[in-house]
């Protein structure tokens, strides 16, 4: 069975009741806003759509996050962010007794968290911590992977705020809370429980903290955002303004596939048409595509609707056993 692409006949903004928005490379990149991203978001919160920031970085505090989003031009309070230092926290307090002795790896963001659900935060494996929880920080080293090594080889459960192996900066991708895990995990051959995207726990606790019955998840990388969506059962928007391009979303395998895809956020203010098959070919919109012998074929219409019609083709061939070649994808501009 094809897991592909929804319509909308509403807008998506009148279509679900809560965002649940990444930050970079949806909201923002960097210390900029994406141009689309400020106006769009105030044209979805008054036509009555609730909004959640939820991020993987587990180093800054909520109101860190909030008042970097309003420099930007995007006004938000910090009880409408959900960090994965959050959710981190969340998981350990469903696995470990409030009041038990926590070896925190991290930042300010993950200690503030740690300590609102009742843990003692030790930063020695000399004080036989019950878990060892590790978050992103720019200022990790050696030192602090060590003391988590040390703690979950004398028997302290092991956690992770989140699991992505890189990060984006200004001047590219650099090692995520992902590889500095791996760091630890080849040292102790233990896995950590996660809480952060893909996982579903965050984007539940977020939709949760809205109120929310028709949450829509938003992000701009398949392997966390959409991953996430998925397995949280939430339809997930892709935006096209980060990580994944058109070309990864072509290619992206079911648990991974966004239910919506729009060039930025500005698609909130839209309806969505759902591709539709007729006459061997898959049509959105204008735009039309199909897969013959391997070869995915895309005319027509708009960049957008050319992508989507595009996803919808090569998903289904992929989907029914069909070759496709990908070294001859088209280009979407």
């Amino acid at each position: 069975m094809t897991v592909g692409l929804l319509g909308t006949e509403a807008a998506l903004q009148d279509a679900f009741d809560v965002a649940l928005v990444d930050l970079d490379g949806v909201a923002y990149k960097g210390p900029h806003a994406i141009p689309s991203a400020p106006p769009a978001l105030a044209t979805a919160r008054a036509a009555g759509m609730a909004v959640v920031f939820v991020t993987n970085n587990a180093s800054r505090e909520p109101e860190t996050v909030a008042e970097h989003l309003a420099e930007v031009g995007i006004p938000c309070d910090a009880a409408e962010v959900m960090t994965a230092a959050q959710a981190g926290a969340e998981l350990l307090a469903e696995h470990v007794p409030a009041g038990q002795k926590v070896l925190v790896v991290g930042g300010a963001g993950l200690y503030t968290a740690v300590h609102a659900k009742g843990f003692v935060i030790v930063d020695s494996a000399d004080e036989h911590p019950a878990a060892v929880i590790q978050g992103f920080a720019p200022n990790l080293g050696w030192k602090e992977l060590a003391e988590a090594t040390y703690a979950i080889n004398a028997g302290a459960r092991y956690f992770a705020t989140n699991l992505d192996l890189t990060l984006p900066t200004e001047r590219g991708f650099a090692p995520g809370n992902g590889s500095l895990v791996g760091v630890v995990r080849t040292a102790t051959g233990v896995d950590p429980l996660a809480a952060g995207k893909p996982e579903p726990a965050m984007l539940h606790l977020a939709a949760r903290k809205a109120g929310a019955d028709r949450p829509l998840m938003i992000g701009d990388r398949l392997d966390t955002d959409l991953k996430g969506a998925r397995a949280a059962d939430v339809p997930g928007l892709l935006v096209l303004t980060g990580v994944s391009t058109a070309r990864d979303a072509v290619l992206a395998v079911p648990g991974e596939r966004p239910s919506f895809i729009g060039e930025d956020l500005s698609t909130l203010a839209e309806s969505h048409p759902e591709p539709l098959l007729a006459e061997h070919w898959w049509h959105v919109g204008e735009a039309r595509a199909r897969v013959t012998d391997g070869h995915l074929s895309v005319d027509g219409g708009s960049r957008i609707d050319r992508v989507r019609a595009a996803c919808a083709a090569a998903w289904a061939a992929v989907d029914a056993g069909d070759r496709l070649d990908v070294d001859t994808l088209p280009h979407f501009g």
